[in-house]
């Protein structure tokens, strides 16, 4: 006698979230989005790597628009609309990334630097003596 085993599939949730946070972390060599709630729990991300660029493909602003895009259409699919963008380094795709933002209808309500600042950092060792 066969044992007829039953598979189960997890029922995909779909959030209504419509006001979250757009992260974009630009260094020189790869840029890094994240599309979250409030909260700060993930909705989607993407990165330059992810989408095969290598070397320095990954740095170029049209690398980091792709990567907008691409997770800006996923976060869209869970009900966000408007946004708060936090940029992140000294990066090329920091520009295209906002741009790229506001063409996929996103309403974008703030735009803020959170780059590291550095305050003269720690203290100097004392002077040698001889």
């Amino acid at each position: 006698m066969a044992v007829v085993k039953k598979t189960t599939k997890k029922k995909r949730v779909t959030k209504s979230i419509d006001k979250g946070q757009v992260h974009i972390q630009a260094s020189f060599k790869n840029t890094i989005v994240t599309f979250t709630d409030m909260a700060g729990n993930t909705l989607s991300w993407a990165s330059t790597g992810k989408f095969g660029f290598k070397g320095s493909k990954k740095r170029t602003p049209f690398a980091s628009q792709q990567c907008v895009e691409e997770a800006g259409k996923a976060a869209k699919e869970q009900g966000l609309r408007s946004v708060e963008v936090y940029v992140k380094g000294p990066g090329n795709g920091r520009e295209a990334a906002i741009r790229a933002l506001s063409s996929l209808d996103f309403n974008v309500t703030m735009i803020r630097d959170v780059s590291p600042v550095a305050h003269n950092g720690c203290r100097a060792p004392k002077a040698r003596r001889l």
